[in-house]
């Protein structure tokens, strides 16, 4: 699901960039900067409640249009889940459902996007003022990456997604790996995924970029006591401001 997301913006249409399109069936109208469709906001034949069509900007820069790309709505979500194959029973999912799904969606996304930073941080003084943008995305949920498939080999979990992300750092093209973890939901958000963000092996700067974070994640990260307490915290405050 989360591979459907973000669904570029269209500039000049409406505050969010809606638009009403049917689902088509060539393959090339397929949009190569998110691999998906024209968005598509007609309800399905067989849906069993009508949903919301309205859409949230992102936080995350799209080059192609100098403004932010927009998450779908949950009619669009529906419609790219029965693209997909998903079938429900008349009691699998109600309405209410939908609006978590592209809760934790957008949550997810926008989480990934904040980890992408945090590493392109480290090319601030290439970047002479501009600031990273996603370029281009796509989902390969199955084509698992050879760190996911290294876990796998040592007994963890394999991931339920996997993103590659294409960031545009001041007209350097810079490919991200993103794999997408079950989680446990974190009280009073919409975040449950665990994601693993990191530059593609693609250039020796990637290659350096891993090193560098490795060696201080070496040094430097925290014990497994230190997180304990530090998450128990978390927890906490989040407790007392959901009951304020």
């Amino acid at each position: 699901m989360a591979s459907e997301c973000p669904i570029q913006e269209v500039s000049g249409v409406g505050a969010v960039g809606q638009v009403l399109v049917p689902n088509p069936s060539d393959k090339s109208e397929i949009d190569p900067t998110n691999m998906m469709p024209p968005a598509n906001q007609q309800p399905s034949p067989d849906q069993p409640f009508p949903l919301p069509t309205e859409r949230q900007k992102s936080s995350i820069p799209n080059p192609s249009t100098g403004l932010t790309w927009v998450y779908p709505s949950q009619q669009m979500f529906w419609n790219a889940m029965k693209r997909k194959g998903w079938q429900w029973g008349p009691d699998d999912i109600k309405a209410d459902d939908m609006d978590h799904i592209i809760k934790i969606h957008n949550a997810n996304n926008e989480s990934a996007w904040q980890e992408v930073l945090n590493w392109e941080s480290m090319h601030a003084s290439e970047a002479e003022g501009s600031k990273p943008q996603l370029k281009s995305f796509g989902g390969k949920a199955k084509d698992f990456s050879p760190r996911a498939r290294f876990r796998g080999l040592m007994g963890y979990e394999m991931p339920f997604d996997r993103h590659d992300w294409i960031i545009d750092r001041c007209g350097k093209e810079v490919r991200y790996v993103i794999d997408y973890y079950d989680g446990d939901l974190q009280p009073g958000t919409h975040k449950f995924a665990n994601l693993d963000v990191r530059p593609a092996l693609d250039s020796f700067d990637a290659v350096w970029d891993r090193m560098k974070v490795a060696w201080y994640r070496w040094m430097y990260a925290p014990s497994a006591e230190q997180q304990m307490k530090e998450m128990m915290a978390r927890d906490l405050q989040q407790l007392q401001e959901n009951k304020q």
